[in-house]
């Protein structure tokens, strides 16, 4: 279907074996599900684990290896389940413990791993771990929770009618980092709502209880987790304020232009040297159970690339993190992406990433980076060749916008306080989209918690499933055609180049070499041999890679590509 050679054959020249399950992870496709937005069983217009698993097939029959499903526990729901109150159950709008253990059946019946999105750095305020935290000073959980008193003007009193906050800490979600308590009479931390506060993991019960809570799910068979905020875990002891960053290193990477978290250097309320050792205890509780691997979401606009490369360095801490290099506003051309992969080498010896360029937190990536349906193939094409393993975002393979949420429909407490110069997550949450006829998209029989966007709909899985030019059928290709070469799963990226708006590198493993190109622009453009010496990957002794769809005009003196097209070179002889 793809190649004119024999597939098989090449595909095992790399002398490796790509299902090996002990580090299944490495270069796995990881298909994220938002659970509430997903698929509604029930008629209460929320999706839920029963909708999951009627979906399942469906998410096999892209070619992913795993899904990740974010939080499912009993929650408030204030931020939509990361505020959760009970880390080992399921909230009744989703079902069951039950129909969880019957989604990891069927999810490994289908030959999909199950990784679940854990939320350690903080809890509910209705946790009862909090409540009891909340009590008195002198409980047995009195320290479980970053508490602090009221700072002391310069005389040694209080200020008058007011309680000054311990240190100049700020929340993503705007405002201050601290949250008064009444009956503590002192405060504390909240990175993110108010109602969500920050543990305190310099407390190694803290730690115990949460590693508890990791074994719990693995005893029920989940093969990973995404661990929310990783870098969020520890505080500094010592409450320091953070610096005031220079406007010139500002970005809006993490949290949006308008938010004032973006004007301090974030050195003391997250990015802690103590959280290497908690990595390690994590890693260690993971490989009490076979094959259990993680993915950390690192938060950070200026060294979230070198936190990265840290927590997923040697054997011992975790297998892989996601920064937001590619997550982030910025616009990616040819000379951006190879600055990114410049910066992961520089600082990796033997890290392992994990890339996405949407999710349930950011605008998705068409509307990000305003492509049409060339640049999204194309941009697909690169993901699934770059060195790491994939997130892909539900909704991601159907080429879908950012989906329109006026703001009498809003959910998202992020988007109200900044609104309307940051309009929140929902754009991304909106519900998937199944049939182009069916009512709500077929994703529930009544109004969804969030609306169905009309022009999604249009693109609906039941006008793409049978399209073979279709977004879906792209993502479908591209990922079988990965799952024919090791080199492109779990190969080193070497001979990086970029020139224009042409980006080109070899994937290698053992005795398999494959030559990558991408014209990420919408004019032709010309890879000459120029750096490459008599080594040309597209002259004698090597096989062009044919079947995607792509044309393009090789010879000896250079590569013509079209716009916005890729080509892949197999190194033969």
């Amino acid at each position: 279907m793809y190649m004119s050679f024999n597939q098989e054959a090449h595909a095992q020249k790399g002398n490796l074996t790509v299902n090996n399950e002990k580090d299944w992870w490495r270069g796995a496709v990881i298909y994220q599900i938002y659970p509430r937005s997903f698929q509604d069983s029930n008629g209460d217009g929320v999706g839920d684990l029963l909708g999951i698993i009627s979906r399942l097939s469906y998410v096999a029959s892209l070619g992913v290896d795993a899904i990740w499903l974010s939080p499912f526990f009993t929650s408030p729901m204030l931020d939509f389940g990361y505020d959760v109150s009970d880390y080992c159950d399921v909230d009744p709008m989703f079902g069951t413990l039950a129909d969880f253990d019957l989604l990891v059946v069927e999810a490994h019946r289908l030959g999909l791993k199950v990784m679940i999105d854990l939320v350690l750095s903080h809890t509910s305020d209705q946790h009862p771990w909090f409540v009891e935290s909340g009590k008195s000073r002198d409980n047995d959980k009195q320290d479980w929770f970053v508490w602090a008193d009221a700072k002391s003007c310069v005389d040694g009193a209080e200020l008058q009618g007011s309680k000054q906050v311990p240190n100049n800490w700020l929340s993503i979600f705007g405002g201050s980092a601290w949250q008064w308590h009444d009956t503590r009479q002192q405060y504390y931390l909240h990175n993110f709502l108010s109602s969500q506060p920050d543990l305190n993991f310099h407390n190694i019960a803290v730690q115990d209880a949460l590693l508890e809570v990791a074994r719990f799910w693995m005893r029920r068979h989940v093969d990973g987790f995404r661990l929310d905020t990783i870098n969020f875990y520890f505080h500094d002891r010592q409450l320091r304020d953070n610096p005031i960053l220079p406007s010139e290193q500002r970005n809006s990477t993490i949290a949006p232009e308008v938010n004032p978290y973006n004007h301090q250097e974030h050195l003391y309320d997250k990015n802690q040297p103590e959280n290497i050792d908690f990595l390690r205890r994590f890693r260690a509780t993971m490989d009490e159970f076979d094959n259990v691997a993680a993915v950390g979401e690192v938060g950070d606009a200026q060294r979230g690339m070198q936190i990265m490369t840290q927590y997923t360095a040697g054997d011992d801490l975790i297998q892989m993190c996601y920064a937001f290099d590619f997550l982030s506003p910025e616009s990616l051309d040819a000379q951006r992406i190879a600055a990114v992969i410049n910066l992961f080498q520089q600082h990796s010896i033997d890290s392992w990433s994990c890339w996405a360029y949407s999710n349930h937190d950011v605008v998705r990536h068409p509307s990000r980076w305003q492509l049409d349906g060339s640049g999204q193939k194309l941009m697909n094409s690169l993901l699934l060749s770059l060195q790491g393993s994939v997130c892909l975002y539900q909704g991601e393979e159907l080429g879908l916008n950012e989906g329109e949420v006026h703001f009498d429909q809003l959910q998202d407490p992020y988007g109200k306080q900044f609104w309307p110069k940051f309009k929140g997550r929902d754009g991304c949450r909106t519900p998937m989209v199944w049939s182009a006829t069916a009512v709500n998209a077929g994703f529930s029989e009544v109004q969804p918690w969030l609306p169905v966007d009309s022009q999604q709909q249009l693109k609906a899985v039941s006008v793409q499933n049978n399209d073979s030019a279709s977004s879906l059928a792209n993502y479908r290709e591209m990922l079988a055609f990965r799952k024919l070469f090791p080199a492109l799963i779990k190969g080193e990226l070497v001979k990086l180049k970029v020139s224009a708006a042409l980006l080109s590198f070899e994937r290698v493993i053992g005795e398999q070499r494959i030559f990558c190109a991408f014209n990420i622009s919408d004019q032709v453009q010309l890879l000459t041999m120029d750096g490459f010496g008599t080594d040309v990957p597209w002259a004698e002794g090597w096989q062009t890679l044919q079947g995607l769809g792509y044309q393009s005009s090789c010879s000896e003196a250079g590569l013509q590509l079209p716009p916005w097209q890729a080509y892949y070179a197999l190194q033969v002889g």
